[in-house]
């Protein structure tokens, strides 16, 4: 108790706690956007069933890792070698996510484009909500497994307290579950928007497969490219807005 009572009145633990509370919502941006496309594939009844489930377990699933910090600081420690490469439980961990998210990304773009959409498929998967929505909470799961490796490590590496990461974590949680319904909301009303996304989540894949390859790129570059890309889409709507306007004149 005395521990705690000291970080509370210490001016460093409230810095690294907000400093770690937004480092974890930008390294949630990714899981976020996985799981507002996924969602929105749902018949609308289950979409908000959907996200609270799957966030409810990436926080779940954190405090699990939280709670193993002397395990998880040796998720690092090379495995095997093969050839230059040396693999720790890391590195695969985030490698079978990366090819994840290309396969994921790859099938969704797929469908997006495919000139001949199948109806009688999309019959069947409005019949069978209650199994895409198991298969959608697996697959969440094995995002979030992927994501939460990496933000955990990343709140160790930032500070060695304990209370301080665990408060950093819900908080963080708390905002990507009241964000995560007016982005699903958004990205449904814009298909632009949903294509960018998966573009985005291509991208994301390639960088964690690179990164499981030790070839580590900052993630700085991948946002600031994140937002470039995104703040062209919000023009190209603001025009598509003015001109449907101008057409209705």
């Amino acid at each position: 108790m005395d521990s705690l009572l000291a970080l509370a009145v210490d001016p460093a633990a409230w810095i690294a706690l907000v400093t770690l509370i937004v480092m974890e919502v930008v390294l949630g941006i990714d899981n976020l956007i996985f799981i507002a496309i996924l969602v929105n594939r749902l018949p609308e009844s289950y979409r908000d069933k959907t996200r609270v489930v799957g966030i409810s377990l990436a926080l779940i699933m954190r405090l699990a890792l939280l709670s193993t910090i002397a395990w998880l600081v040796h998720v690092q420690d090379p495995l095997f070698a093969i050839g230059q490469f040396d693999f720790s439980i890391r590195d695969l961990i985030l490698i079978a996510g990366g090819l994840f998210l290309l396969w994921k990304s790859t099938v969704e773009i797929h469908e997006k484009v495919d000139p001949n959409p199948h109806p009688e498929k999309t019959s069947k998967l409005a019949g069978k909500a209650a199994s895409g929505f198991v298969s959608s909470i697996v697959q969440i799961i094995i995002i979030d497994m992927v994501f939460s490796v990496d933000s955990i490590l990343t709140a160790v590496g930032m500070t060695g307290e304990l209370p301080i990461m665990v408060v950093a974590v819900v908080i963080a949680v708390l905002l990507m579950l009241v964000a995560s319904g007016p982005l699903a909301a958004f990205i449904g009303r814009n298909p632009t928007i949903v294509m960018l996304a998966l573009g985005f989540l291509l991208m994301i894949g390639a960088m964690l497969i690179a990164d499981g390859f030790g070839a580590h790129m900052p993630r700085g570059y991948i946002y600031a490219a994140m937002g470039f890309s995104a703040f062209v889409e919000f023009l190209n709507m603001a025009q598509r807005k003015r001109d449907l306007k101008a057409g209705d004149h």
